[in-house]
């Protein structure tokens, strides 16, 4: 079993970027490290801010924490049912080939 994880990340306009990252990275840390655009992650990953938006895919479970939940009613406008923020996505074997979808804007 490996320890890196390839997943992707598509912008609103299509681009896709490909990265790899460690097992129990988070995928706000796996963005970062790789320069993906659009995520900005302003309070780096203390879930104290909502510039780590995502919409995830299929497979990753709704935001459960309060804290999640209260920052991402920052992104409202932007916000969906599958949105999450991405430093509370932690990498696992799971996630292989998953794809992130950026919104427009981070607010």
């Amino acid at each position: 079993m490996t320890d890196e994880i390839n997943i992707s990340f598509r912008t609103a306009d299509g681009e896709v970027f490909r990265v790899s990252a460690a097992r129990g990275t988070t995928v706000m840390e796996a963005a970062i490290m790789n320069d993906v655009p659009g995520i900005e992650a302003e309070c780096g990953g203390a879930c104290a801010c909502a510039t780590c938006h995502v919409y995830a895919p299929e497979g990753v479970g709704p935001a459960e924490d309060e804290y999640e939940q209260d920052m991402l009613d920052f992104a409202a406008d932007e916000r969906r049912a599958n949105s999450r923020l991405s430093c509370q996505i932690e990498l696992e074997p799971a996630l292989e080939g998953a794809v992130f979808q950026l919104p427009r804007m981070q607010i």
